[in-house]
């Protein structure tokens, strides 16, 4: 089957069957360039399903670019809380900021210029400029590439085929439709080629798919899969006589960078003097990296951490933090230590 027709036969079934998602439009370019750049940075790594609560919540709250860019830090922070990985929120707030000063509150329409905006990727540029501007740009996520694995049947490890894959891609993109194409392959490998059990029946390209019916299917796209590392921490729950609990700012940098938190190592030391021995703990998963923490509960009138403050439990709320930490809380609450 040519090109053409694949693409062709994508588009009717998007037509009949495509998601209807709040940043984009069957049809064209989202009339709204801004609400395409918030759920590109939102989607990084999330699913749709997870993104849609928090993307109506940050548009109301912040529904342009220039009252993004006017938020403070700790405003967008609250926003994001939840949604793990805090750099793409710092990163958003950047950008926005970068439009408004630099570009007069428009976003670039070209590919070098919108690549130099932090956050943006090759694929979150190529997103962005077709949904957002109906830009001729093929898009290449997890989907697409799993797509295009199946389709020509590819079994080698995707990481090892990337110019293969996009030049594929590239090649079946339609550019007169480019933001319906785009949002068509992505719709078309989150609920029909998924990773499990796809559903090839459904597919408007199973005749022409060199996998359908194969066993190995499931296996295509062959991924290297990455051993997480497992670390072993201690966090410290720390009140005082007034039932106020210790919290600070991360200034550090990294992947929690400008989040509240509660005093903790995630190495094996402690942050401070062990008080007594503890048996609470948590878990929590990053990308690649395991986290367990043991909790100490201790009261003190005095912060011994210079950076730290006392706050009433119910001011907690108005304090972003990462999931991470409310996991600690919501433990430690559970078990009648805090």
């Amino acid at each position: 089957m040519k090109e053409n027709d694949l693409s062709a036969r994508l588009l009717d079934w998007y037509e009949l069957n495509g998601r209807s998602l709040p940043w984009r439009i069957k049809g064209g370019a989202h009339p709204d360039p801004y609400a395409v750049f918030v759920s590109e940075f939102m989607l990084q790594q999330t699913t749709v399903k997870t993104v849609l609560g928090y993307f109506e919540r940050f548009m109301r709250r912040l529904p342009t670019v220039e009252s993004l860019a006017s938020a403070t830090e700790e405003e967008v922070f609250s926003l994001w809380q939840g949604l793990g990985y805090y750099s793409r929120a710092r990163s958003l707030h950047e950008t926005a900021k970068t439009v408004v000063r630099d570009h007069g509150g428009k976003f670039p329409r070209t590919r070098a210029e919108v690549q130099k905006l932090k956050g943006f990727g090759a694929y979150t540029a190529a997103s962005f400029l077709a949904l957002a501007f109906n830009m001729p740009e093929t898009v290449v996520d997890g989907n697409v590439t799993r797509i295009i694995c199946r389709l020509y049947h590819l079994t080698a490890p995707a990481a090892s085929m990337k110019k293969l894959i996009a030049d594929k891609a590239v090649a079946i993109t339609d550019c007169r439709r480019p933001a319906d194409y785009a949002s068509a392959i992505m719709d078309l490998g989150a609920t029909v080629c998924t990773p499990k059990k796809p559903q090839c029946l459904l597919c408007p390209w199973q005749s022409a798919c060199l996998s359908r019916g194969r066993p190995d299917v499931e296996q295509i796209p062959a991924q290297s899969k990455i051993a997480k590392q497992e670390k072993s921490g201690a966090v410290y729950l720390i009140t005082d006589s007034a039932g106020r609990i210790l919290i600070r700012r991360r200034s550090e940098k990294g992947l929690l960078s400008g989040l509240w938190e509660f005093p903790w190592t995630a190495e094996g030391c402690l942050p401070l003097p062990l008080a007594h021995a503890s048996d609470l703990q948590i878990t929590h998963v990053f990308t690649h990296i395991r986290q367990t923490l043991t909790i100490y509960c201790r009261q003190t009138d005095e912060s011994p951490i210079a950076d730290g403050i006392f706050v009433a439990p119910f001011e907690l709320d108005q304090y972003p933090f990462s999931t991470m930490m409310k996991k600690v809380y919501r433990k430690a609450l559970a078990a009648g230590k805090i």
